[in-house]
């Protein structure tokens, strides 16, 4: 069987979750309601964020958690996803999708976070598309 390409584990179907911490968990303390999410979700997110505008990856956590009437969303899982969303994207750019019709991932993703460094493109290609949205914007 062929490996999958990150669309295929992008678009594999996942139920969102809602759990209470039993233990401290990445930063987060036991008790809290915390939201897990989906790779879907996430790049659903993403695509949500207007043309020129960011979005850190905290910001995100507290959207995420808020609409899901939780406390947190997890840390973990909301990285991977991320990186699942970036990594379709340029796979979708590397076969001629127009870069309008990909997940916006520069929006969320830092140019020298971890997340950045692990993609399979120079991280000064994100801070360009960054200052291109802005200059349109501005």
């Amino acid at each position: 069987m062929p490996a999958k390409c990150w669309k295929d584990k992008l678009n594999q179907p996942k139920q969102p979750k809602r759990v209470v911490l039993e233990t401290d968990f990445a930063g987060i303390k036991a008790g809290t309601r915390l939201f897990v999410g989906t790779p879907l979700l996430v790049d659903s997110y993403i695509r949500s964020i207007p043309r020129g505008a960011t979005r850190t990856i905290e910001r995100m956590r507290r959207d995420l958690a808020r609409k899901n009437k939780c406390e947190a969303t997890c840390p973990v899982s909301t990285a991977i996803f991320i990186r699942m969303s970036a990594e379709a994207a340029i796979e979708e750019l590397s076969e001629g999708v127009a870069i309008t019709d990909v997940a916006p991932f520069w929006r969320v993703v830092e140019p020298d976070s971890k997340i950045a460094k692990r993609l399979p493109i120079d991280s000064k290609w994100i801070s360009v598309q960054r200052d291109a949205e802005a200059k349109e914007s501005a």
